[in-house]
């Protein structure tokens, strides 16, 4: 049986400002209802599999856990890495974690949670396909069948006279210039790197210990000294740090023996930018997607997509327009790419803009910062029925919270008192109090904050139910 292992770290800055640091591309609905990492795993429906297992990094671990709470999907756990180290180390975390007593040796099914697939049928046929080929041994890569000479993917050479179904792998090359992108398509020898990859656990251990042993060791700690905790599951951070950082490809799969490569066509992109979502979205008879509240007027080939805001084009050829809660958008087609610039420029100048969205998710529900000036900041907060905020305090803000539908019990100091629709509540400075919804609706509130430092960081945890002490 199949252990997906799905990974769902990183940053997406290139989709900026819809991706943030803290709430990256994986966790939006792209290109429909369900989020990209929802829809990875609703793909997975029809594969005989377990319940996916997650990796992930701490600073995503709730927003992971909610949004498979929200598609109802299981999962075999949620392994945080405490540091990026790209995906051979990731990959080993997963490995290890799947054969953890030595009972278990499952097919891994290596696959991101960021990627689009059209054609989830022949997704599917492709992994039955290459099973097989796991089972035996072999260390499997899927190559996307190129729909033209893509100079923005890694390559993936065969040997068209090894196999039927899976062909040895000749080499991996790197991001190739146009022409001779074209060289590769007309060949009919090259597929697009997708890095997915099926193999079994005990076989991708076998040739990371070959090939990096100083990384399958320094994993190895990790796992030993792992902590549980909730659905998460925590490996040392002090031995994972000593990991080194590299690829699947460059680790392993370029220095195995048994690498096979089997064709896939299923419609995949990476959504690495504006621009490639726009080739995978619905466009209408002039070449435009939109998204949200939209009006086009004589424009073409534009991606435009608001979050609440009415957007009206006039006269716009192959432009990008995107409208977040507190940022815009405006970028010609062609030269998305330098978002990255505008992140990396928003980071420098330590904005928020870079890190988060004005509505922030916990694990308890979220909060959206409506207004902030000079010592005062106004936030909406929902909670969800029958979740709590931690026991805690603050050196520097006192607050105020007023309810607008719900019921809240506040404890207040050595008090506890429910606070209901239109009735209001002082937490002084420095007063211990919690929030929590014992109703079986969602309580919203208004917060005011006021005092001489109002950020996030002043907070102190006593108690809390998950685990954020």
């Amino acid at each position: 049986m199949l252990l997906p292992v799905i990974m769902a770290g990183g940053s997406g800055s290139r989709l900026w400002p819809l991706s943030r640091q803290l709430f990256p591309k994986q966790f939006l609905p792209l290109t429909g209802e369900q989020t990209m990492l929802q829809e990875t795993c609703a793909r997975l429906d029809g594969l005989d599999h377990q319940p996916p297992l997650i990796i992930c990094g701490d600073d995503h671990r709730f927003t992971v856990a909610e949004q498979l709470r929200e598609a109802k999907e299981g999962h075999s756990g949620i392994v945080l890495e405490p540091a990026g180290r790209n995906t051979a180390p990731a990959v080993a975390l997963a490995a290890l974690r799947a054969t953890t007593g030595g009972e278990s040796d499952p097919l891994l099914l290596v696959l991101a949670a960021d990627h689009v697939i059209r054609d989830v049928a022949a997704f599917q046929d492709a992994v039955n396909k290459a099973i097989p080929h796991a089972e035996q041994g072999k260390l499997v890569t899927f190559g996307i069948v190129p729909t033209g000479p893509e100079t923005g993917y890694g390559y993936i050479r065969r040997n068209a006279d090894s196999g039927d179904t899976a062909f040895a792998v000749e080499e991996f090359v790197e991001k190739p210039d146009l022409a001779t992108a074209e060289q590769y398509v007309a060949s009919g020898d090259f597929y697009w790197n997708s890095g997915m990859f099926l193999f079994r656990a005990s076989r991708y251990l076998e040739e990371l210990k070959a090939h990096r042993p100083d990384m399958l060791a320094a994993c190895e700690q990790s796992m030993t000294g792992a902590a549980i905790d909730i659905d998460f599951v925590r490996p040392s951070q002090e031995s994972f740090l000593a990991c080194p950082d590299d690829s699947i490809d460059y680790a392993v799969m370029e220095k195995t023996r048994d690498a096979v490569v089997v064709p896939m066509d299923c419609g995949w992109s990476d959504v690495g930018s504006w621009s490639a979502l726009w080739e995978v979205s619905d466009k209408d008879d002039n070449g435009n997607t939109a998204r949200g509240d939209v009006i086009l007027q004589d424009s073409k080939g534009c991606y435009v997509q608001s979050d609440s805001k009415l957007i009206a084009t006039v006269g716009l050829e192959d432009v990008v327009v995107v409208e977040s809660d507190d940022a815009i958008l405006v970028a010609a087609k062609d030269r998305v790419q330098d978002i990255k610039k505008v992140v990396n420029q928003l980071k420098a100048e330590n904005r928020s803009e870079a890190q988060v969205h004005r509505k922030v998710y916990r694990p308890w529900g979220f909060y959206d910062s409506v207004d902030a000036g000079d010592r005062f900041q106004v936030k909406r907060i929902v909670v969800k029925p029958g979740a709590k905020l931690s026991l805690q305090m603050h050196h520097h803000r006192a607050e105020h919270w007023i309810v607008v539908s719900g019921t809240a019990m506040v404890t207040n100091g050595d008090k506890e008192i429910l606070v209901t629709e239109n009735q209001s509540t002082y937490i002084p400075l420095g007063v211990t109090h919690r929030l929590e919804n014992p109703g079986s609706i969602p309580l919203e509130l208004i917060e005011v904050q006021s005092g001489s430092y109002l950020g996030e960081d002043d907070i102190v945890r006593f108690e809390d139910q998950y685990a954020r002490v």
